[in-house]
């Protein structure tokens, strides 16, 4: 738990920066496929809109991941948790970069987004835990931001990248970077925690609330509205539009600067405006 001092100094735990950190690589690698998404679609033998399901079965695996690997890893140690979800999604690289196989990459990714699931969900708990009621939206938007920033930085890169090496270098690195901050996280995640006696009962007893699926069905719109054109941004610019491949990350780059403002914003505003900041 953060001191007083560094509260009222307004520093957020160490913690919450080695989360978004982690964060970070798993938003790059949730949405570097659309940077690379010609290249993988020709090396695998499909066509770009069928490659484009491996971004669909990764927002699957987050879907189905999230719920149930929170309620799987419910009494387990939040330190182990995140660990072993930082070394899954290292495998998962792994595999997807020695496969030619479209199937097994299918397969990869939707095994890589159940422990992105695992990991965000038990990160979301810690940072707030760590950051305390007064400053938990801003420990949540500076997590967050590491996704955001991945478009910024992590997708652009990414992309860049598998333009001059072939697009498995770019998971060759996120599988090392994986590794590395599964190292972090050990060092820096407390061993011995308190943990609140809830109940998986208890748990799926919350999804009655309406306001939750309120804020579902809005993220739901949202997201899918993005993610419907990111998927298929590169081709959509190079074929559509005549923009120059290269030019493809400098569009991903702006756009990822709008999504780390709007983050930042909302992680500042939303602790002391909640309602006002997200209508």
């Amino acid at each position: 738990m953060p001191s007083a001092a560094s509260t009222r100094a307004g520093k957020l735990p160490f913690v919450v920066w080695v989360l978004a950190a982690g964060t970070f690589l798993m938003g790059t690698t949730e949405f570097v496929i659309a940077g690379l998404l010609p290249e993988i679609a020709s090396d695998l033998g499909t066509s770009a809109p069928h490659a484009g399901l491996l971004i669909t079965a990764f927002a699957i695996g987050m879907i189905v991941g999230s719920p149930v690997m929170a309620l799987a890893t419910l009494r387990l140690p939040r330190r182990l948790t995140l660990v072993a979800a930082l070394a899954v999604f290292a495998l998962g690289h792994v595999v997807t970069a020695l496969s030619s196989s479209f199937t097994v990459v299918l397969a990869a990714r939707g095994v890589t987004a159940l422990a992105t699931g695992a990991f965000w969900t038990v990160g979301f708990v810690i940072v707030t835990a760590a950051a305390g009621p007064a400053r938990a939206t801003r420990a949540v938007g500076v997590m967050m931001g590491g996704l955001t920033l991945a478009n910024v930085i992590g997708v652009p890169i990414g992309s860049f990248v598998g333009q001059y090496t072939g697009w498995r270098g770019p998971f060759w690195a996120l599988a090392f970077l994986a590794g590395l901050a599964a190292v972090f996280v050990g060092r820096f995640i407390s061993r011995t925690e308190q943990r609140a006696g809830i109940s998986v009962r208890a748990e799926v007893r919350a999804l009655r609330q309406g306001r939750l699926w309120l804020a579902l069905a809005a993220a739901v719109l949202i997201m899918g509205g993005v993610l419907a054109t990111y998927t298929y941004i590169t081709p959509l610019l190079t074929d559509r539009a005549g923009v120059p491949a290269g030019a493809v990350p400098l569009v991903l780059i702006v756009f990822g600067l709008g999504a780390l403002g709007g983050t930042a914003i909302g992680g500042r505003l939303g602790d002391c405006r909640p309602m006002a900041t997200t209508l």
